[in-house]
């Protein structure tokens, strides 16, 4: 008897299960398909229901929460910028912009957060109103907001991401075609991808003079995509790679590791990561274990280009170099040199690095909207994809079939005096 009531007991318990999984599955399915106009999202030409009103709205996903928010804060500075310039409105006042700016990261994790990222995804999807999501500035977020966007014919432009994957193959199985259920591509970014990043980050450290590297990498999608691609060129060209492993972002010290390192004599250490995961403290052991600025060089890419890698390594920065994919907003000129003066006036304070790029970003969605004059998330799709020859501050470029910019140009920059400072200009392709 107590063996058949238990076996009783388990079957109702997996019934329970079984309905409960199912109860779940049609009604999220049955809310993403109101959020979506009542429109199959798979089927051809599938769009939203036009919302009432002349109302559009545009929201963006940034880490507003721990370290990131001084480059994210950046960005949204440029949003709001380019809206402001255009009275928020578009197709000679018909149409309103409204703008919502949504935080992907939280308190606990001090950086973006996969929950929260899908959170503000979906938010964006049931909202009728919503033609264009810009972001995000982790690729490892990107991953998760793409797929479902898509599903929604809703165009994601991202200012900061660079992992080669989210557009081309060169990442990981499947990709990029994973992240477009619907097999209409979504997404495109005005920066350039870590293909270029990287291979150009290589070629700086031989121009330097360094002859043996190690290789450390914080384990996400962004970081290790870099640090792979360095590695890659970095044999082409005839550097020698003396190690390469991921490190622990959540630990209090690598004095053990820089100990293993420094014993190989290294003169440099590449680091693909992002400042959020302990680039200050991967810093500060490195310096502490006797490996000095003088004798080994520190490179990180454009997740640690910003104020709060400084602030995390303090005295020990000095002399740390990072590429960007892109120039500083201090170098740009043209309309480039206009847009900076018009942000410092207008914000007062200096740009970060990405704050150009939130605003070609946004100049770009507001000059589709003012093309397709309604709210139709595919006919905006597909005229955000389709932007050649655009002519903003970052210079004339195009998206190409994948996405991409054109643009290729990069810069190499290092800390002095506290402060990041312009190096040079980087060749993705140099030999």
């Amino acid at each position: 008897m107590k063996k058949t009531s238990l076996n009783n007991r388990i079957k109702s318990k997996q019934a329970v299960i079984r309905f409960s999984t199912l109860f779940i599955t049609v009604y999220s399915l049955g809310f993403f398909l109101t959020g979506c106009g009542g429109t199959n999202a798979n089927s051809p030409g599938a769009s939203n229901q036009p919302a009432s009103g002349n109302t559009i709205k545009i929201i963006s996903s940034f880490p507003l929460t721990g370290s990131a928010v001084g480059q994210s804060q950046t960005m949204v500075n440029g949003i709001k910028q380019a809206l402001d310039e255009t009275n928020s409105a578009a197709c000679d006042g018909k149409l309103k912009i409204e703008y919502e700016s949504l935080d992907d990261a939280t308190a606990a994790t001090g950086k973006w957060d996969a929950a929260r990222e899908a959170e503000n995804a979906n938010k964006a999807v049931a909202d009728p109103n919503v033609v264009a999501y810009i972001g995000t500035y982790n690729s490892g977020a990107a991953k998760i907001a793409i797929p479902i966007l898509n599903q929604a014919n809703l165009v994601m432009v991202s200012p900061a991401n660079t992992a080669v994957g989210l557009t081309k193959a060169g990442g990981e199985p499947g990709e990029p075609e994973k992240y477009y259920p619907n097999g209409k591509r979504n997404y495109a970014r005005v920066v350039p991808a870590d293909d270029l990043q990287g291979s150009a980050a290589a070629n700086w450290a031989k121009s330097l003079g360094a002859k043996k590297v190690y290789i450390l990498d914080d384990q996400e999608v962004y970081g290790k995509g870099l640090a792979d691609v360095f590695k890659a060129t970095s044999k082409k060209i005839g550097l020698q790679v003396l190690g390469h492993e991921g490190i622990d972002p959540k630990a209090t010290d690598y004095k053990a590791l820089m100990n293993k390192v420094k014993a190989l004599n290294p003169d440099m250490i590449y680091f693909g990561g992002i400042t959020q995961n302990n680039a200050g403290q991967l810093i500060k052991d490195m310096r502490n274990v006797g490996m000095t600025a003088d004798k080994v060089k520190f490179m990180s890419p454009d997740g640690t280009y910003e104020q709060a890698l400084i602030d995390a390594a303090g005295k020990d920065a000095e002399g740390v170099l990072a590429t960007f994919g892109g120039v500083p907003p201090k170098q740009l000129t043209g309309a480039g040199k206009t847009w900076y003066d018009s942000y410092k006036k207008k914000y007062n304070i200096e740009p970060e690095a990405y704050a150009a790029y939130g605003y070609e970003a946004a100049r770009v969605v507001i000059n589709t909207i003012n093309k397709v004059c309604k709210n139709d998330r595919v006919a905006i799709r597909d005229a955000v994809l389709g932007t050649k020859n655009y002519q903003g501050i970052l210079g004339t470029w195009s998206f190409d079939a994948n996405g991409d910019t054109s643009l290729t140009a990069m810069s190499g920059n290092t800390v002095k005096n506290n402060k990041w400072e312009f190096v040079t200009v980087l060749d993705a392709k140099a030999k």
